[in-house]
């Protein structure tokens, strides 16, 4: 089955639910239809097309969580681009590097790992950036883009009613709770 869009009041992504969830929240009232999918679902007394993007009534807080530190997340704070030598390559193509070596004293920190091709991190192996004559694209910071607003979707395997909806900056992770298949529905 389907799933469906979640927006906050203000129209702001905040998750992606199962089709069960959504017809809960419109039966109890706290939702809008903003955009439907052709498939139906019918009951005794009613029949109704699936939500595919609801909207809040009421505005609701979304709280700032902890960004987690991960492989993935670092690749998207980096946006896949190998941050020596500038290529974009996909996740499986990708590795990390330490600016500052573990052995020079470097931590496994947000400012101290950006992602690297394996050519690159082979390049400078366990050198700083002087001894490896290499210089970073950008100074590696904590990201500040809430995992909230995060979906684990591409922009292109959205489903097409979701899209005037979805950021088109949204960010690519795969640590979300909730995420969806090729064909739209929640795994």
């Amino acid at each position: 089955m389907e799933a469906t869009l979640l927006l906050n009041a203000t129209y702001e992504p905040l998750r992606v639910i199962s089709w069960k969830r959504a017809v809960t929240l419109l039966c109890q009232g706290k939702v809008e239809v903003l955009e439907t999918y052709d498939r139906e679902v019918h009951s005794i007394s009613i029949s109704f097309r699936l939500p595919a993007v609801l909207r809040l009534l009421r505005q609701i807080k979304s709280h700032r969580q902890v960004i987690k530190f991960s492989r993935q997340n670092i690749f998207a704070r980096d946006k896949y681009q190998c941050q020596y030598c500038g290529t974009k390559f996909k996740a499986e193509e990708l590795t990390f590097d330490h600016v500052i070596p573990l052995s020079s004293g470097g931590k496994t920190t947000w400012t101290n790992i950006v992602t690297a091709c394996v050519s690159c991190n082979s390049k400078k192996s366990g050198h700083t950036l002087q001894m490896a004559r290499m210089r970073l694209i950008k100074e590696p910071v904590k990201p500040n883009w809430s995992p909230m607003l995060t979906l684990t979707i591409g922009f292109r395997k959205a489903p097409e009613s979701w899209r005037d909806y979805l950021y088109w900056n949204v960010a690519l992770t795969e640590d979300v709770p909730e995420t969806i298949n090729d064909k739209g529905g929640a795994l």
